[in-house]
């Protein structure tokens, strides 16, 4: 009976730890949609998550770590905002623009805006780097399997390559920054753009 009771106590404690975690996480992240990296303090992002400074550190030892560690949370498999989408996007049929397109720009609704203020920090937060590099990687991924159709149609390696490289492009995240938030297209105006970027590097409507 007390082996159960402690069972029990310690699982509610783990359970009450990574609520906590998430919680702290999920208030980084407002904190960092709303301010760039030096113009919140760990205050701010304890004050929202209902804890101390101290449990903050206890936990993730730094600010830097701290917002490392909550995009990385954003963009599990696990996450509810991306429940389901390997990489941080939705995969779709092979060959399908269409699809492919609503499917980033799924994910670039949810996360665009955080990806390009840590991108606009790379330099200056080293700790961003490898989250960023494997957003990087990801992407590269993601375009060869959803366009292999596409690339596979081309003659020569060349020209596949160059393909791959105007597809990345295409479908990169400042793309979706420019089209939705400099020139404020709406989203189905804006996915109907990189559609027809693609149909142009493809020769294919």
């Amino acid at each position: 009976m007390k082996r159960k009771k402690r069972t029990y106590v310690m699982t509610a404690r783990s359970a009450k730890a990574e609520a906590t975690r998430r919680r702290i996480c999920e208030s980084v992240m407002g904190r960092y949609r709303e301010r760039s990296f030096n113009d919140f303090t760990l205050d701010d992002v304890a004050a929202l998550a209902g804890t101390t400074v101290q449990t903050v550190l206890r936990i993730f030892k730094s600010k830097d770590n701290l917002v490392v560690e909550a995009l990385d949370m954003l963009t599990r498999k696990d996450s509810p905002q991306m429940a389901g989408r390997p990489g941080g996007f939705m995969p779709s049929p092979p060959g399908e623009v269409a699809a492919a397109v609503a499917s980033i720009y799924d994910a670039y609704e949810t996360i665009g805006d955080l990806v390009i203020r840590h991108l606009s920090e790379e330099e200056r937060n080293p700790a961003l780097k490898p989250m960023l590099e494997l957003g990087r990687k990801n992407h590269r991924i993601w375009v060869k399997e959803v366009f292999a159709p596409q690339l596979k149609a081309c003659s020569g390696g060349s020209a596949r390559d160059q393909l791959f490289q105007c597809l990345i492009v295409a479908t990169d995240v400042y793309v979706w920054k420019v089209l939705r938030r400099d020139q404020r297209l709406s989203r189905p105006m804006a996915e109907a753009a990189v559609r027809q970027m693609i149909a142009a590097l493809t020769g294919k409507e």
